[in-house]
């Protein structure tokens, strides 16, 4: 089946009584009919749900449509992306352990990182696709690489291949964002990625209705004892050794479980996904191609572009659009604002992945708290716009920028 034949259909259960959709189990917690069933339940010995913190049939539906949508074995709903973030990492982070990840990403998840050096995890940061430079980080202490599919406001495209051949030849994994790209744009899994994280506030939600993050589990990569300690008994269960150990340590005792509203308006917005990327990325492209051919002294930045330096990554890994992301260098700060505050159709705010049109400025928002090396690398200057866009008429977006650049 195609994207959205898939997406409809896959890891979609019936529901009771003949409903089309998932019902909303908005309960904190759910009875049995026996002190022996509950005990089962709470040792892993018996299928059902006790507490929603542990789990809860609303939230298992958006899991399950996730972990078809990604082709993994298994996902596990947070309560923001950050949280699932967070999650597929210290899940197998113990003090003295490095992460390798790429420098050009989201603020948020720079921030994340800084946080965790005060339980003795340091980040080593490498330019994205630097092959040399990504080899001579590695050492006796990485567990981890990380990067983003398309970086967080640099719009760098990762070749998940490449890294994925790299990280396996040195015994880790690779743990991808594919918020920016979504399961539409590419299936990091297919590349060799074994951990996938989505922000689905994002596309995957679609209208900025909830906060929420999902991560989902290949169950290819071979965990061992010796390498990953943390995982403990939990490798007797094989695929499922990393997924297993999150269920039962801290995804539940960290307590960042996903409301059952909010999975279920994720479904409904997932339910578009396909038809709103398409539209997007389309919009982004003509958007942007219009604004490189149209204002020599405006500096557009997007991957699908024919000089974009991402240009031949893109076409190797996305197959179905260069995202719905751009930037745009106006020459200052000040006029940055001026165009922002022109504009009549984006809303100004630092989201993305939303029906309508966003634009935000990274410098003074997400990647506040940056060093002038990290803001450099993440491609964040002072005059720079991050676009957001949405699934309007693009000629009606692209007037509007005409007046707003003049």
């Amino acid at each position: 089946m195609n994207f959205n034949t898939r997406l409809l259909h896959e890891g979609v259960k019936k529901e009771p009584y003949g409903a089309t959709f998932p019902p909303i189990f908005q309960s904190s917690a759910f009875a049995q009919e026996s002190g022996e069933d509950l005990a089962g339940i709470f040792e892993n010995k018996k299928m059902g749900y006790c507490y929603t913190r542990v789990a809860n049939p609303t939230i298992t539906a958006f899991e399950e449509r996730i972990t078809k949508l990604e082709g993994g074995i298994a996902s596990v709903a947070c309560s923001s992306g950050m949280a699932a973030l967070s999650n597929a990492l210290l899940n197998i982070l113990q003090s003295g352990d490095e992460i390798i990840s790429s420098a050009s990403l989201y603020g948020g998840s720079i921030d994340l990182f800084r946080d965790i050096e005060a339980f003795g995890i340091k980040t080593r940061y490498v330019e994205n696709n630097n092959w040399e430079e990504i080899e001579a980080a590695f050492n006796e202490h990485t567990k981890v690489v990380f990067a983003e599919t398309i970086g967080n406001p640099c719009l760098d495209v990762t070749d998940i291949d490449k890294l994925a051949e790299i990280a396996h030849s040195h015994g880790v994994p690779l743990v991808i964002d594919n918020t920016t790209a979504t399961p539409y744009l590419v299936k990091a899994i297919e590349h060799g990625a074994d951990i996938v994280v989505n922000s689905s506030s994002k596309y995957i939600n679609g209208s900025s209705n909830s906060i929420s993050g999902v991560l989902t589990d290949s169950g290819h990569f071979k965990w061992t004892r010796d390498k990953y300690p943390v995982l403990g008994d939990y490798i007797k269960y094989g695929p499922f050794a990393y997924i297993s150990k999150m269920r039962s340590g801290l995804y539940r005792n960290m307590g960042t479980c996903l409301s059952p509203f909010n999975a279920y308006l994720n479904m409904i917005g997932l339910e578009t996904l396909g038809l709103r990327m398409e539209r997007q990325c389309q919009n982004a492209y003509e958007l942007a191609k219009w604004l490189d051919e149209s204002y020599p002294d405006v500096t557009v930045n997007y991957p699908g572009l024919a000089n974009s330096k991402w240009k031949d990554i893109a076409n190797t890994i996305l197959k179905k659009g260069y995202g719905a992301i751009l930037t745009i260098r106006v020459g200052s700060k000040k006029r940055a604002f001026e165009v922002m505050n022109k504009l009549t159709i984006p809303y100004i705010l630092s989201n993305i992945g939303d029906t309508k049109t966003l634009v935000v400025h990274p410098a003074s928002t997400i990647s506040l708290h940056s060093t002038p090396k990290e803001l450099e690398d993440a491609g964040v200057y002072d005059d720079l716009i991050r676009i957001s866009v949405g699934i309007e008429d693009v000629e009606d977006l692209i007037e509007d920028f005409r007046n707003a650049l003049g």
